[in-house]
């Protein structure tokens, strides 16, 4: 059979919708997508290929035990509650470093900054010795019997300290956009400063306060150099499951660290998207 001329178009045509598809394909979402691939999405299909690789049985228990149960309490409790504290004094901190000009104000904006800087080991090592029994902070506490050092206390110190410029940077930016002549108008309506803040100026920062919150609680969730240090890792007192995994990856069990790590995956995840939705519902309806 002789092909004519006329075919060849339509056998390009038909054969080029794929190419011609992928041609328009803009070359930053194949840089994005591949560099996602390879740092994101790769690794945790591994490690859910290999938590799937286990027998049900054997996954659930090694989940559930007692000892894992603890850490994931210890770990999402004491992150929600550094968290939660940064949420609120991380906004003042923002308040006053956008609202006020005074003496030092260069070196408080340093300072907010330096938990990003600074190893979390030297993190963790400065706070252990600061908050120990004999330490400047510490020795204030040890005459009534409280102990920070190496104990719950102290862990959830290393999560707020490290936790703190990602509520403080997030709220910053959308404070420095309100306009000041909406509180002078709540003022001049008779409304009290506390009124202003309340009807005026917290429903605009609720969302950013909520990012800065979900950032520092899953930045607090995954912390390992200072709260190694500064806890004393003791299962059911202040052992945190980031530490959990360390220890089981030192004993040779990579499976049982494998599954830990998934369903602490999970319920980062869970946690996570909680927060991001009620935060799509301030924005909505606040």
């Amino acid at each position: 059979m002789v092909t004519t001329p006329s075919s060849l178009p339509d056998r390009k045509q038909k054969a080029n919708p794929v190419l011609k598809f992928l041609g328009k394909i803009p070359w930053t979402w194949v840089v994005t997508f591949t560099y996602l691939a390879f740092l994101l999405i790769l690794p945790i299909a591994a490690m859910l290929t290999k938590a799937a690789s286990e027998p049900f049985a054997s996954f659930w228990k090694t989940a559930t035990s007692p000892i894992a149960i603890s850490s994931y309490e210890i770990t999402f409790v004491t992150a929600f509650a550094a968290a939660a504290v940064n949420g609120v004094f991380g906004t003042l901190i923002a308040w006053v470093l956008v609202r006020y000009d005074f003496f030092g104000k260069r070196f408080l904006e340093a300072v907010v900054d330096l938990p990003f800087a600074l190893p979390t080991a030297v993190a963790g090592l400065t706070l252990a010795t600061v908050y120990s029994e004999k330490g400047w902070i510490g020795s204030w506490f040890a005459p009534f019997g409280i102990k920070i050092s190496f104990t719950r206390l102290g862990v959830w110190i290393a999560m707020v300290f490290i936790s703190l410029p990602f509520i403080v940077r997030t709220v910053q930016p959308v404070l420095t956009e309100l306009e000041k002549e909406m509180e002078e108008a709540a003022w001049s309506l008779g409304a009290s400063k506390l009124q202003t803040f309340i009807q005026v100026i917290l429903p605009p920062l609720t969302p950013a306060i909520l990012t800065g919150v979900a950032l520092g609680f899953s930045r607090a969730v995954g912390e390992f150099g200072s709260t190694v240090i500064i806890a004393s890792n003791t299962p059911f007192k202040d052992l945190i499951t980031p530490i959990l995994i360390f220890q089981r990856l030192e004993q040779y069990d990579y499976v049982g660290a494998t599954v830990i790590g998934v369903v602490m995956l999970a319920i980062s995840f869970v946690s996570l998207l909680a927060i991001n939705l009620i935060q799509a519902w301030s924005k909505r309806y606040g």
